[in-house]
């Protein structure tokens, strides 16, 4: 038997190839196919089936550009969702691979198409040797369960409940559990930072099987994670088994500094840079998203059909940048900035700034700054600076008008680290914020410097008290 879990970075998403007896099978592929070809072709195996858990919110599936590649075929759990397989499993029913047997298993709740497939070896046919859960069940956790409708979270807990104590619980403390998301995915919260677990460990420390029905369900509904306006185009796409790449990441052209300034005008510039390096200088308009965010944050500030433009890292390849936007499925990139941004720099090209702060020098000086916290609403109420305006920063641009922020006044951006107040600060110099800083080491500096924390939600439509806030150079450049 061959085995080999495959994660794509920036997306938390983990995808499998198991092979038997000259013959493989794929889990959840990416839009990307490369990987999985290059591996089967180092195995000798020949690749047989590309299997569902479900269909994936949160990145472009490769089910069918890997099926047309291989001649493989494509296999699902029986449902009305998914039409374009070519092969419906029926709960219970069984897929035979070389000496191994996959179990289908319908475990709705996170989507109501959701099969687990349990893998036996022949040589053991009453013992399960591992599960495929897709995003019903995670380590330490379970997928969230108000994707398909956010009304009807209470009833997709229970299913979930109901379906992994039924279907998965049974197969015993021995089987290994392969998610299709690990810690980071937009697709669950809290999930644990453990590449390896299995029904054992679970069934001691997994809410799903340690709390209640009732308290389970309570947990569910407690959790508020945001939705990308992605995920819903993923949806769309991956019910048709998503949709191939139709160019070579490595083409996008790139471009000089003047051509690059005249071609992004109808475009948006992503400037792909650590935050510290966008607030020394960069290209007025331009978008902060560091590299590792652009899986994620790209398809909340762009759609299918915007004309990007890369400002990359010094160092990192382009390709990298354009499949991660890939990845998700926007696949319009149109340049790439020829020589970074000292390119820019050196041809005289305008540039704009923002400020850094540290948290002791906020902390000495926050009465002259409006406070926003872009952090997720959860880690917002478990511990805040005191008197901070909250908005998630993939929200940022809906929700400003209603912050009572003045733009003319200084503003400090903080979230976990200062990488998505990187973004956050790029969208307020777009709308006019005038003097607008990124606390470095954000939230987590704070508080390991005992700075004052205080806890609990937004007041809804309540702000802080006005204050008189002084202006100047002399704060911006502190």
């Amino acid at each position: 038997m061959f085995f080999q879990a495959i994660q794509t970075p920036g997306l938390a998403h983990v995808s499998y190839l198991l092979g038997d007896g000259g013959e493989a099978l794929v889990v959840d592929p990416r839009r990307d196919p490369d990987v999985y070809l290059e591996v089967l072709h180092s195995q000798g195996l020949r690749l047989r089936y590309v299997l569902m858990t479900h269909r994936q919110e949160d990145f472009v599936l490769g089910t069918t550009s890997l099926a047309n590649l291989t001649g493989a075929r494509i296999v699902a759990g029986k449902h009305p969702i998914t039409g374009y397989v070519d092969l419906q499993m029926g709960e219970r029913e069984r897929l035979q691979l070389g000496h191994l047997s996959l179990l289908a298993l319908h475990t709705p709740g996170h989507t109501p198409e959701s099969f687990s497939w349990a893998v036996f070896l022949d040589s053991h046919p009453n013992h399960a040797w591992g599960v495929f859960t897709g995003d019903a069940l995670f380590a330490g956790e379970t997928g969230r369960t108000d994707l398909s409708d956010p009304e009807r979270t209470y009833e997709n807990a229970a299913l979930l409940y109901d379906s992994l104590h039924r279907e998965i619980l049974p197969l015993g403390d021995q089987a290994l559990v392969f998610p299709a998301h690990g810690a980071g995915s937009m697709c669950g919260s809290h999930i644990d930072d453990r590449a390896l677990t299995t029904l054992g460990i679970e069934r001691h420390r997994n809410p799903v099987f340690v709390l209640g029905r009732d308290d389970f369900i309570a947990h569910k509904l407690r959790e508020r994670l945001p939705r990308p306006p992605y995920f819903s185009r993923m949806e769309e796409l991956n019910l048709r088994g998503g949709f191939p790449l139709d160019r070579d990441p490595r083409t996008v052209p790139p471009l000089l500094p003047r051509a690059f300034q005249e071609a992004s005008r109808d475009g948006l510039v992503i400037d792909a840079r650590e935050p510290e390096a966008f607030a020394g200088g960069h290209i007025p308009g331009s978008l902060n998203i560091w590299m590792k965010g652009l899986p994620t944050f790209g398809g909340w500030v762009a759609d299918l059909g915007t004309p990007i433009f890369l400002v990359m890292p010094e160092g990192v390849e382009p390709e990298q940048a354009v499949l991660s936007l890939a990845r998700i499925g926007i696949d319009r990139v149109e340049g790439v900035l020829a020589g970074g941004f000292g390119a820019w720099r050196n041809t005289g090209l305008p540039i704009e700034r923002n400020a850094t702060l540290t948290p002791n020098e906020l902390h000495e000086h926050a009465a002259r700054y409006q406070l926003l916290d872009v952090r997720d609403i959860s880690e917002f109420e478990s511990g805040h600076i005191p008197g901070a305006h909250h908005a998630y920063v993939g929200q940022l641009e809906e929700l400003l008008p209603g912050l009572g922020l003045r733009p003319e006044v200084p503003v400090a951006v903080t979230c976990g680290v200062g990488y998505r107040a990187g973004l956050a600060t790029s969208i307020l110099l777009r709308h006019g914020f005038q003097n607008v800083s990124n606390l470095l080491g954000g939230m987590t500096a704070w508080k390991k410097l005992e700075l004052p924390v205080e806890q609990g939600a937004p007041h809804p439509g309540e702000t802080p008290a006005p204050r008189e806030y002084p202006t100047g150079d002399e704060i911006y450049y502190q």
